[in-house]
C-alpha cells in the first residue's frame, strides 16, 4: 500500500485528506441523522398529554426543544401559540429552517469531496504523464516496459481518486434523501400540532396512548 502511495506522488495526499474528510462526514451524518434521533416518533403525543394535563410550562418547553430536532420545532410552536394560528406556523417556520440548516450541515463539503476527489486523481495521472514523456524525449528511444511501467504509476492517482468519489457520491444522495424524508416528517408533525392546538383537529388517543 506504501508503495502505491509513494508510486502515485504528491497529489496522493490531498486524495488521502478527502477520503478521511469523507469517511469522517459519513459516519458523523448517519449517527446524527438517525430517524428516532430527529423525529421521534411519539414526541407529539406526550406534548398533547402535557397540555391535557396542563403541564406543559417553561421547564417542560425547555426539555422538549432540547430533546430532538423535531422537539424544537414543536417548541417554537407552543411558545406562541396564544398568539393565533398563523403566528404559530410563523414561528414553526423559522425554527424548522434553522433545523433542516443543521440536518444539512457538511453535506455540501461531501458533494465538493465528491466532485474533487476524482479531478485531482485525473491531475495527478495527467502529470505523471508528462513527467514520463518529457523524460523519453530528452533521452531519446523510449523503452515500451518503462513506458508501461510509468503509464501504470501515473494511473494510481485516478484510481485512487475514484475510489474516494463514489462512495462520497452514494453517501451523498444517500443522506440528502434522509434529510428530506425527515423534513417532511416533521412538516406533518407540525401541522398536526398547529391543527390539535388551534382546536381544528380530533387528537387520536391511541398514538399518545403508545407514548
Amino acid at each position: 500500500m506504501w508503495e502505491l502511495i509513494k508510486a502515485g506522488g504528491w497529489l496522493m495526499l490531498p486524495i488521502i485528506l478527502c477520503s478521511i474528510a469523507a469517511m469522517g462526514i459519513i459516519v458523523e451524518r448517519l449517527w446524527t441523522l438517525r430517524v428516532n434521533r430527529v423525529s421521534p416518533p411519539h414526541l407529539l403525543g406526550q406534548v398533547w398529554r402535557l397540555i391535557k394535563d396542563k403541564r406543559l410550562n417553561a421547564q417542560k418547553l425547555k426539555e422538549i426543544r432540547a430533546s430532538s430536532p423535531l422537539g424544537e420545532v414543536l417548541a417554537a410552536g407552543l411558545a406562541n401559540s396564544k398568539h393565533g394560528r398563523e403566528v404559530m406556523k410563523e414561528c414553526i417556520e423559522e425554527a424548522a429552517s434553522h433545523v433542516i440548516h443543521e440536518l444539512e450541515r457538511y453535506l455540501s463539503a461531501l458533494g465538493t469531496i465528491a466532485a474533487v476527489a476524482p479531478l485531482l486523481g485525473l491531475l495527478g495521472t495527467i502529470l505523471g504523464m508528462i513527467e514520463i514523456f518529457s523524460g523519453f524525449m530528452e533521452g531519446g528511444m523510449a523503452n515500451p516496459v518503462i513506458l508501461a511501467s510509468g503509464i501504470g504509476k501515473a494511473l494510481i492517482t485516478t484510481a485512487a481518486g475514484l475510489v474516494v468519489a463514489i462512495p462520497a457520491v452514494f453517501f451523498h444522495r444517500f443522506l440528502i434523501r434522509r434529510v428530506d424524508e425527515l423534513v417532511v416528517a416533521m412538516e406533518q408533525e407540525a401541522i398536526k400540532l398547529v391543527e390539535v392546538v388551534q382546536g381544528d383537529r380530533e387528537v387520536d388517543f391511541a398514538e399518545v396512548t403508545k407514548a
